[in-house]
């Protein structure tokens, strides 16, 4: 059991592009669909309490069906290799780097595999969603939460307020025995922007480098872009650690390899103080998600028993569905530019449909096409 677990993970690590949203997909198609170890509704629900604690979603999700599938081993053996790959490739293009100044041309590759990560979530979403379309308020808390989420609206906001209103809807019979009238519900709530003490510029140093990413990692919600800001604020403003072109080509790296786009750290710690600093930092970052996946997992049988608290999950599931959706369609939007993208978009789809390849497969192809089509121009 825990040796197919590394092999999976390390395999998903390996090919897992497109951000948290294209690698829930494929750990759903892995998991859930070729595997069955875990129902669609459990995996939804893990989906769930994943969006409502800190740290990297994705890979939060894998050390939540390691856990599942073999208690603290599987959560160890699963976050560790999914999170892995993404380490080793950092590392290596961060020595790249800071040894010649520049890092490998694969945006080529990149530009192939994006549009394919479209189809696959979109595949995801479709399979996911089987017992959201039977409950018609989760219906309309996913639909709402696609239409706020494409307009701006907070991703934290819109999770823990569906859950809210699935949680209100299951008293519904109460509050209309007790409440005449009209009763408005407005979800209030406040949320603290994450700062860094401005001051003296000071050196850098193991410690400090490792407390500043256990921080974030102990705090950060909602995509990839939030992470820049804290680097920006505090790595580039505050501390000076690293130069403007230094976070850019980190940022770079993080989006073209695969696994977490968390393992920017890893690129940044390594420009910083070495192999060390990497190793601090990558630490630093993920351990905080170990700690609330053990802590929050054994919870969720539990709250999925109770009709309130399911009630409330089933919103958030909704909503967490909803989230994909949206991500899928900003992707769409800057990715789908040329007849390449286009192309290897209709490929993808054809192919999930109709023979089921799996999901790594498929982003492999795309990359190989991708690479191909630049060489023909096929992008403009």
């Amino acid at each position: 059991m825990l040796r197919e677990l590394t092999l999976v993970f390390l395999k998903l690590g390996s090919v897992a592009f497109g951000g948290p949203a294209a690698h829930i997909a494929m750990m759903e198609d892995e998991v859930v669909k070729r595997r069955n170890w875990i129902s669609h509704e459990h995996f939804l629900d893990l989906l769930g309490a994943t969006n409502l604690i800190p740290g990297p979603n994705s890979t939060e999700m894998a050390i939540h069906i390691g856990y599942v599938r073999a208690g603290w081993k599987g959560l160890v053996i699963a976050g560790v290799c999914f999170i892995l790959p993404a380490v080793i490739i950092t590392v290596f293009l961060a020595h790249l780097y800071v040894a010649y100044g520049s890092i490998p041309q694969i945006q080529p590759f990149v530009a192939g595999i994006q549009p394919a990560i479209i189809a696959v979530i979109i595949a995801a979403v479709f399979r996911l969603s089987k017992p959201v379309l039977k409950n018609r308020v989760a219906l309309v808390l996913g639909v709402l939460v696609v239409i706020f989420n494409l307009l701006g609206v907070d991703e934290i906001l819109l999770l823990l307020s569906s859950g809210v209103l699935g949680f209100l809807w299951s008293y519904r019979n109460q509050i209309r025995e007790k409440v005449s009238g009209l009763m408005a519900f407005f979800p209030l709530l406040g949320f603290h922007s994450f700062g860094i003490a401005d001051g003296a510029t000071i050196s850098a140093s193991l410690t400090g480098l490792g407390l500043f990413f256990l921080k974030i990692g102990s705090i950060l919600y909602g995509s990839g872009y939030v992470l820049v800001a804290f680097l920006q604020s505090g790595l580039v403003d505050t501390r000076h650690w690293l130069t403007q072109a230094q976070l850019f080509d980190a940022i770079a790296v993080g989006q073209f390899t695969p696994g977490p786009v968390l393992s920017t750290a890893t690129f940044i710690g390594y420009v910083i103080l070495g192999l060390p600093g990497a190793s601090i930092a990558t630490l630093g970052i993920f351990l905080p998600s170990f700690i609330l996946v053990l802590i929050s997992n054994p919870i969720i049988p539990k709250l999925r028993k109770s009709r309130r608290a399911g009630a409330f999950l089933d919103g958030v599931n909704a909503a967490s569905l909803g989230l994909m959706l949206a991500v899928t369609i900003k992707l769409a939007i800057a990715v789908l530019s040329g007849p390449g993208s286009w192309l290897i978009l209709l490929i993808a789809v054809i192919v999930v449909i109709v023979w089921n390849i799996n999901a790594a497969g498929i982003v492999l192809g795309s990359a190989i096409l991708g690479w191909l089509f630049s060489l023909l121009s096929m992008w403009k």
